[in-house]
């Protein structure tokens, strides 16, 4: 059973992880606490290894449940996003709030493999674990993450279809 302070330890990380899942601070304190909350509940079954992995996992699945759980799409009005904070050169302020735009205009499962290698600094095996697919999966999803994440922060993303693939034009 890990300690008090293992599980105090893996808070900030939980944190940034649903702050940049959710786009939201509030949304992201509850998912949050929901996670603790079901760790504590499910304690017992507990298997002694990585703890940061089985909490991302419980996350992750809190998180997955709940973008199912809604019934219609969430729109975000751009007055609705949350300020970043502005240090001594405005160019900053700007580039991160292009930043969360470009991670909360990709796809959720993109956006997860992208947080849990870059942000969280996890290997595949273990993205593969919290998410529940393959690791060719993983590294196929990252890879469409960084570029249509490289895509929308130069202004050149290609317009996805209903399937998700970029279109092809004829050039003559």
């Amino acid at each position: 059973m890990p300690s008090q302070q293992a599980l105090l330890a893996e808070i900030p990380r939980l944190r940034r992880y649903a702050r940049a899942l959710t786009g939201d601070a509030a949304r992201a304190d509850d998912l949050v606490q929901d996670t603790l909350e079901r760790a504590l509940g499910k304690w017992l079954l507990w298997r002694p290894g990585n703890l940061r992995a089985w909490l991302m996992t419980m996350m992750h699945n809190l998180f997955v449940n709940e973008v199912r759980a809604a019934s219609a799409i969430e729109y975000r009005d751009d007055d609705d996003l949350p300020d970043a904070p502005v240090r001594a050169r405005q160019t900053d302020g700007l580039e991160l709030r292009d930043l969360d735009r470009a991670l909360q205009a990709l796809p959720a499962e993109q956006r997860e493999v992208l947080l849990l290698v870059g942000l969280e600094e996890l290997a595949y095996e273990e993205v593969a674990r919290i998410t529940g697919v393959p690791v060719g999966t993983v590294m196929s999803r990252l890879s469409r993450a960084r570029g249509r994440l490289r895509g929308l922060l130069s202004g050149a993303a290609p317009h996805p279809t209903s399937s998700g693939k970029p279109r092809l034009r004829v050039v003559k």
